[in-house]
């Protein structure tokens, strides 16, 4: 049934980020729904929307976040140099990381400091393309 389930959402058009996260077991919800208002916090302003398949965040008309709902972690999407900038706080952590993700474990607090550091460089980083 999991499989089936997991499945049926990488298939899945979604209209909203609410109805992407009704899709998951409670306790992923309320961890996608927790990273979702920490965004807001962060940075008001934004447009949601659903890109990739993915709850995505633009801010001043550009990309700024994805995330996405697994198994076991919870993708985040900073993009690459997001990722780059942060690759020592992944690995003191200990968390999976790529050229353009890092995975926060299911089990595992999201790292809100961290998440707000990465919130706070992407938004400086869009600013300075501006200007």
């Amino acid at each position: 049934m999991q499989r089936f389930f997991y499945f049926y959402i990488m298939l899945n058009t979604f209209t909203n980020i609410d109805e992407y996260i009704l899709l998951f077991p409670v306790e992923v919800q309320e961890k996608l729904q927790e990273l979702r208002k920490v965004i807001h916090l962060q940075v008001p302003d934004l447009e949601e929307y659903i890109g990739y398949q993915m709850p995505a965040f633009r801010y001043k008309g550009k990309p700024l976040v994805y995330f996405a709902g697994y198994k076991k972690h919870i993708g985040f999407y900073p993009g690459a140099e997001g990722i780059h900038n942060f690759e020592t706080d992944f690995k003191e952590k200990k968390y999976k990381f790529s050229k353009g993700a890092v995975q926060f474990p299911i089990h595992e607090n999201l790292p809100l400091d961290l998440i707000t550091k990465i919130l706070r460089f992407k938004t400086n980083e869009i600013e300075q393309k501006k200007s």
